[in-house]
């Protein structure tokens, strides 16, 4: 029931969510297959950039709802380390040691929202559908919700999407913060794996500064002046490598 699969292009890593009879719908198998393939990503330090996609043109639909059972006891040890597969697979995305790229087609729903604003950037499909929807469902959200969309979208798109289940499009989302560009479905892929290769040609660098870009940016971030010391040595760093012969 559903894969991840690891491409590798030009030292980019390209992951892929295939499940698409449940539109990409993730199962805590596949969770645990996220983070083994988030590990394989950061032991290879020829990749620079990673790019996360969903299979057959739509991104990820949520959890696969087909095998809860929602009159078991939620706090029972197997069932609760089922649903902690999913969930800390998302930290995982966002802990990857490369600058990461969504590439959102299609639908976005519940937890697979979760897994779009795990990565560094995300370039979305105009027509793109994204929809948190936990409330709707009767389900408190999970998986961090409120700080991933808060620390991108502000307390108000958070508001709408987390608490009232509103629904945006991919230029709406780009509006409010959530995205970097809307772009027409054709061009959404080509446009994440170019903005991938960019940090990809110096994965050393890339993995460098990645870290720098979440560390002082948080949530929480530190003040300017812890930054520019955080930042100092590992850019003397760059310039040294550069100027070498």
């Amino acid at each position: 029931m559903g894969d991840i699969h690891l491409d590798r292009e030009a030292g980019v890593a390209v992951i892929t969510v295939d499940s698409p009879e449940v539109r990409n719908a993730l199962t805590p198998d596949m969770g645990n297959a996220l983070a083994a393939v988030c590990q394989e990503i950061d032991g290879d330090p020829e990749i620079g950039a990673a790019v996360v996609r969903g299979a057959e043109g739509t991104f990820c639909s949520g959890a696969d709802r087909r095998s809860w059972d929602l009159q078991a006891d939620q706090s029972e040890d197997r069932i609760f380390r089922e649903r902690g597969a999913v969930y800390s697979a998302f930290v995982r995305v966002g802990q990857l040691r490369v600058p990461t790229v969504a590439a959102v087609r299609g639908s976005v729903v519940g937890a697979g929202l979760n897994l779009m604003l795990a990565t560094d950037l995300r370039i979305v499909a105009e027509d793109t559908r994204i929809l948190a929807g936990f409330l709707r469902i009767g389900i408190h959200p999970g998986g961090g919700f409120f700080t991933l969309a808060g620390r991108l979208a502000g307390r108000e798109a958070t508001a709408a999407l987390g608490l009232f289940s509103e629904e945006i499009d991919g230029r709406r989302a780009a509006e409010v913060g959530v995205a970097w560009q809307a772009l027409p479905d054709a061009e959404v892929e080509p446009r994440a794996l170019e903005l991938a290769r960019v940090a990809a040609k110096d994965p050393e660098l890339a993995r460098l500064a990645v870290r720098s870009f979440r560390e002082e940016l948080g949530p929480p971030p530190v003040p300017w002046p812890v930054a520019l010391e955080y930042e100092r040595a590992t850019q003397m760093w760059s310039q040294r490598r550069r100027a070498a012969p």
